[in-house]
């Protein structure tokens, strides 16, 4: 039976890896590389320098393939990521076909945590034949943000939530916390909130020797935050970012 390891590496510097995730990485028969175009190829570059530094035997044998873009045309959200999956489990099972067969042991480095915001562990279950699946966790973009800020997420005996730019432009803040986490912003969903009392902690590249951080009260930082997520994409070719809201305990008080 193949078994298919899903291994946190972190957010883009090679020394957040863990023990457990560098002995699962030299566990591995087969480890999967994918690609997503030459614009993040930054990205599939980290996962080949994690490979060189870490893996210790001349065996394991290293395949990449060419991820499938999501149709962001799609009317139906749900379905245009539902579809996008069943094409990537494709992609990945016949990469595995490819290299290994039904058996030995697989390995995919996941950015950040497989278990926050990643469909891997989705996409893995579509598999046919279903693989014993394995996790390692790893460091979030979340931990990596509050601790470039030196920040703690939460206050004292207070909630927090993480959601998705979408949402929060959809959506509004959302209700019952004053502390919002916003993943997987494709643009800068906070532009759509009244920014009187929230203080916004920002970051990009995280963990990479390009990171960017910045924070402040939100109607001050928001238009830096904007031009500068602008010309980093730009001089990039792509962007990931995230960032945590938080509401003042006066703009508390008068919320809607």
């Amino acid at each position: 039976m193949m078994t298919l390891s899903l291994i946190g590496i972190g957010c883009g510097d090679p020394g957040q890896l863990t023990r457990a995730a560098i002995q699962a990485v030299n566990a591995a028969d087969l480890i999967l590389i994918p690609r997503k175009g030459t614009a993040k190829s930054d990205l599939a570059d980290l996962r080949r320098t994690i490979c060189a530094d870490v893996l210790t035997k001349d065996t394991t044998r290293i395949a990449e393939f060419d991820l499938p873009v999501r149709d962001a045309g799609e009317a139906d959200y749900r379905k245009g990521v539902d579809d996008w999956h069943d094409a990537v489990a494709a992609a990945w099972s016949q990469t595995i076909a490819d290299h290994t067969g039904t058996e030995g042991r697989v390995a995919l480095l996941i950015w950040g945590d497989p278990s926050l915001y990643d469909s891997s562990l989705r996409i893995a279950r579509r598999l046919n034949p279903l693989p014993k699946i394995e996790v390692v966790p790893g460091i979030t973009s979340i931990q990596a943000l509050c601790a470039a800020h030196a920040l703690p997420l939460n206050d004292i005996g207070e909630p927090f939530l993480v959601t998705t730019g979408r949402r929060l432009r959809e959506g509004g803040w959302p209700e019952g916390v004053d502390t919002v986490v916003v993943m997987l912003d494709g643009g800068t969903a906070f532009q759509s909130l009244d920014p009187d009392g929230i203080h916004i902690w920002w970051g990009a590249y995280l963990g990479m020797p390009d990171q960017i951080i910045i924070s402040g009260a939100l109607a001050e930082m928001g238009p830096r935050i904007v031009a500068t997520r602008q010309d980093a994409r730009e001089r990039h070719g792509w962007i990931m970012d995230s960032y945590i809201l938080k509401r003042r305990p006066e703009a508390r008080q008068h919320a809607p």
